[in-house]
């Protein structure tokens, strides 16, 4: 489309002359591109932009779905030059619009530029970056647009990294810990709440919508990005089903092998947590997730499960819950045996302490160390 509305405009406006000569040779490659300020806007249409985008991206569609679909369709019937245009006709009655949305956020910006792409890096944002131009808006086009994005991000999980992992049962605040750690700058990547879920068959509870595979994996690599010059990073000891995400192979297979920090709670403390997470989450909720594993909790203890929650009782139905995951956990350390204890780094006691005071002692201990993250 920038052809298109450079048509458009030469005919029905003014020359775009020299600006859309000049917005051609303004391309970053990736690399680059995410390391720049400035907010990124995907002009792919809605669909699109869902099904995974560049983390923190705001979508500015030239087309609708379905004006998406009219286009390509009248492009393999009819030829190059209806769908363009087809086009026309579409964004044309649009522009004040657009025009008005990447003035407001350029504003925002500061002397930041606009940072545009599409799919390949083609007439879509060719097209809104020539608007910009007309507007005098500072902009800059991702090299091959999000397919090299995608490219990028995919080779990222091949590459080797520091990967440490922190294990321990469930209750034992891992995830709490993880997040005290990274507001005391240790690199830290959060695969629960990249995923927005905690793993379990509860982990979906006071959550939003997982993020679509696709998308799960662009914020986890962005998110390596960050501490690729780290000497630890430091995450969850995970499944590699997160929810329905999951973690990408090379990611995961570099778990697997990473070093393992277990950290350990007494039963009560454990309880608490869970409780608290839990508890003031919808009854009917937590009864569903229950029944879901209800064949591996066993008849008894699920029956003793679902009554606690219908009596509110909320901490007697965890402990029913503890005697399953913590046999699962049990499982898992006698399955892998011999390679765990290799990679053990030790155990770390924590009770008594809050998720902050556990920090502070791991880092005054050397166990993990700060890290000040990269621009992204």
């Amino acid at each position: 489309m920038g052809p298109a509305l450079a048509h458009y405009v030469r005919h029905g406006q003014a020359k775009a002359g020299s600006r859309m000569v000049a917005m051609k040779l303004n391309r970053q490659p990736v690399e680059r591109f995410v390391q720049e300020s400035g907010p990124v806007v995907d002009v792919r249409a809605p669909a699109e932009f869902a099904q995974g985008h560049i983390p923190g991206a705001r979508n500015l569609p030239l087309f609708s779905d379905e004006q998406r679909a009219a286009v390509g369709t009248t492009y393999k019937q009819r030829g190059r030059q209806a769908a363009v245009q087809l086009g026309l006709e579409l964004v044309g009655p649009r522009l004040g619009e657009l025009g008005s949305q990447l003035s407001t956020w350029a504003e925002e910006a500061g002397d930041a530029p606009l940072r545009l792409h599409c799919w390949r890096g083609g007439m879509r944002s060719e097209s809104v970056a020539w608007l910009a131009a007309q507007l005098d808006l500072p902009v800059v086009l991702l090299e091959g647009g999000y397919k090299s994005f995608r490219r990028w991000a995919l080779a990222l999980f091949d590459t080797p990294w520091p990967i440490h992992l922190i294990g321990g049962r469930t209750g034992s605040g891992k995830t709490d810990l993880l997040l005290a750690l990274a507001e005391r700058q240790v690199a830290v990547v959060d695969l629960e709440g990249l995923a927005h879920h905690r793993g379990s068959s509860f982990g979906s509870l006071g959550m939003p919508p997982q993020p679509s595979s696709e998308h799960y994996e662009n914020r986890i690599a962005l998110a390596l990005h960050g501490y690729r010059e780290a000497e630890q990073i430091w995450v969850e000891a995970e499944s590699v089903q997160v929810g329905r995400c999951r973690i990408p192979g090379g990611i995961w297979r570099q778990m697997q092998a990473a070093p393992l920090l277990e950290i350990r709670r007494p039963l009560e403390e454990r309880l608490d947590q869970l409780v608290e997470v839990y508890g003031s989450q919808d009854p009917a909720a937590l009864k569903e997730a229950t029944e879901r594993i209800a064949r591996r909790l066993g008849p008894q203890r699920t029956a003793a499960a679902l009554a606690a929650i219908e009596a509110q009782q909320w901490g007697e139905a965890a402990r029913q819950m503890l005697d399953y995951y913590d046999r699962c956990y049990d499982h898992e350390l006698e399955r892998h045996g011999a390679a765990d204890r290799h990679r053990l780094l030790g155990h770390e006691d924590l009770a008594g302490l809050s998720a902050e005071a556990a920090a502070d002692q791991l880092i005054s201990r050397g166990v993990t160390k700060a890290q000040r993250r990269n621009a992204a």
